[in-house]
Parts: structure tokens; C-alpha cells; sequence
């Protein structure tokens, strides 16, 4: 997995806690933002339907359900991948 604040690979073979940070930047390792469920297109940005709504997507949390994700950053939204699709789709060709 990758530190979604600044890109830093982090090992995952042992068990991520709550507390853990990233040893580049600082930045909580175990948070939404790290977690494979993690998607700004659902309710609460999160996939999981039975994870319990964390206000503070960046804070260290409890969640049952956390996962690293695979994923390095932010996934695009779905507008903004619709958006580059489209432009794809009517680029001129020279």
C-alpha cells in the first residue's frame, strides 16, 4: 500500500493499528483514506454498507472493516472519469 497523503510505500505484511504513522510524512496510515473501501462517490465515501460513518477521513480509526488499499491516492471521481473519457472519445486526431 501507499501513504495516500504523500505516496510513500508502506509495508503491509503485519497488521496496520490505529495509531500507526507514515514514516515519511506523518500522516495516519490507518484512516479512510488508506482503505480499499474508500470511494467519494458513496454515502459517507465509503463501499462498505455496514462500516460506521467517520467524520474524519484522514484521523486514525477502530473500523472493522479497514483494508489497505491498493489504490495510491484519491480514486477520480466519477464525474472527473466520465469527463476524461469524453474528452478521449472527441479528441481531434491531428
Amino acid at each position: 500500500m501507499h501513504c495516500y497523503h504523500c505516496q510513500q510505500e508502506v509495508n503491509t505484511k503485519d497488521r496496520i493499528g490505529r495509531g500507526e504513522t507514515c514514516i515519511k510524512c506523518g500522516a495516519n496510515l490507518r484512516c479512510c483514506r488508506n482503505c480499499m473501501f474508500y470511494d467519494t462517490s458513496y454515502a459517507s465515501a465509503c463501499r462498505e454498507p455496514q462500516a460506521e460513518p467517520v467524520v474524519d477521513k484522514e484521523a486514525g480509526n477502530f473500523c472493522d472493516f479497514f483494508a489497505p488499499s491498493d489504490h495510491q491516492g484519491q480514486r477520480p471521481t466519477p464525474a472527473a472519469d466520465a469527463r476524461a473519457r469524453l474528452e478521449a472519445l472527441f479528441k481531434k486526431k491531428s
